[in-house]
């Protein structure tokens, strides 16, 4: 094995991303990125892959290693993130919101589309951060497993309160307490990512489904019902289904959950595992109801009469993608006033109305309003207290609990 270079995807995780790459309005989207990479190769080999590769343990877990600051003295900031996940304008050459924030502030953004997949972009900035070298960013957005795992290395810096009036007062309670960085100490949520179910009114023809019982258990749905290959959300949705905690569960939960899965699959109940191409499948009713991520589900639902959703009355998974500032960041305290920025109403109503995904801002409805009415009241992007109190994040899991989970899944589904 190469020296920084990560274990290989696992083949139910290969075969999400192939999927996502091919099919769907979402394989031009970060959406297919992100959740085919959710959980991969250092998720799976965890520290003792790090390790095994040459790659040096976290050095401090306390809160990162700063370097000398410039922000003072050098008006700007290296901000790296996913394609398709900031504003932009009719012309496609301007940024809106950063503008305004240059304009505000001074401090010019080098706004760099250079995340594509959360494992290769660890592979990127993995030399640099293990030498104890700066990356040459001074922001990032990272999905919050990988988010977990740069701070239990002691890969990213703590933030400090002082810059983050905004982010500190105006963050949704559903996103404060992460079990991988309670109280948000060393990330702030770019955006959330929510799973519910998806239906299309005509192929369903009057059948009701309102939970994952009624998906896995109504015989008049056989054949004509997906789940997701990102065992997270399929597994998470069932965990909830059956009255379990996704933040608090067991092995024997989770291979309760696997069972009832697997007897979906053996009495032909579940049509297919599928990455983003279930926005196909549903649309042309191949599907008549499916897991789905609800940032999709807004664009289905603007595009076809036919598609809606419904929240589980047990709940609903939730994730999010995180800004957070790398070791050795020239500029730390310009980071920090670009992520309490975005904590604005106005710029975090800006932001939403473009890329559709849950806002983690609390009071920019009445701004979002004023840009998208629609938005606005769409509890996709701005979810209610009721909504809120639904949300349940999967659980943090050990190297050793990723492996063995992410085997049984990929036997489930065949990959």
């Amino acid at each position: 094995m190469r020296q920084y270079e990560p274990d290989g995807l696992s083949p139910a995780q290969t075969a999400a991303i192939r999927r996502s790459f091919t099919s769907g309005r979402a394989a031009l989207t970060r959406r297919s990125l992100l959740r085919a990479s959710a959980g991969g190769a250092l998720a799976v080999g965890g520290l003792g892959t790090l390790s095994a590769c040459g790659i040096p343990a976290a050095g401090k877990t306390e809160g990162g290693v700063s370097a000398d600051d410039h922000s003072a003295d050098e008006k700007r900031i290296a901000f790296s993130n996913w394609t398709e996940y900031m504003d932009v304008d009719d012309s496609g050459r301007h940024r809106p919101s950063l503008d305004a924030f240059t304009k505000r502030t001074g401090i010019k953004v080098a706004y760099t589309e250079d995340i594509n997949d959360n494992n290769e972009f660890f592979g990127k900035i993995q030399p640099q951060l293990a030498a104890g070298q700066e990356t040459g960013r001074d922001l990032m957005v990272l999905t919050d497993w990988l988010a977990a795992r740069l701070i239990r290395l002691g890969w990213v810096q703590k933030l400090d309160p002082a810059h983050l009036p905004h982010a500190y007062a105006n963050l949704s309670s559903q996103f404060r307490n992460p079990d991988w960085d309670p109280g948000r100490a060393y990330s702030y949520p770019w955006t959330g990512i929510s799973t519910v179910i998806a239906y299309n009114k005509k192929a369903l023809d009057g059948v009701e489904v309102k939970s994952v019982s009624d998906l896995l258990d109504n015989p008049k749905l056989k054949g004509r019902v997906g789940f997701l290959t990102e065992m997270r959300d399929s597994v998470g949705m069932t965990l909830i289904d059956m009255g379990k905690d996704p933040g608090r569960f067991t092995d024997d939960d989770f291979d309760a959950a696997i069972a009832r899965l697997q007897k979906g699959v053996d009495r032909g109940q579940i049509r297919r595992f599928t990455g983003n191409d279930y926005t196909s499948d549903l649309t042309k009713g191949d599907f008549a109801a499916c897991l789905a991520w609800a940032g999709d589900v807004v664009q289905l639902k603007a595009d076809s009469p036919d598609v809606d959703f419904v929240v589980p009355d047990g709940g609903y998974i939730t994730s999010s993608d995180n800004l957070v500032v790398p070791n050795k960041a020239r500029h730390k305290t310009n980071a920090e006033r670009l992520i309490d920025y975005y904590y604005e109403p106005g710029p975090a109503a800006q932001l939403a109305a473009y890329i559709n995904y849950v806002c983690p801002v609390d009071g920019v409805k009445a701004e979002l309003a004023k840009i998208d009415p629609d938005a606005a009241d769409n509890p996709l992007i701005l979810p209610d207290k009721a909504m809120q109190a639904k949300s349940h994040p999967f659980r943090s899991l050990s190297a050793k609990e990723e492996t063995a989970y992410e085997a049984k899944f990929a036997k489930l589904t065949g990959a």
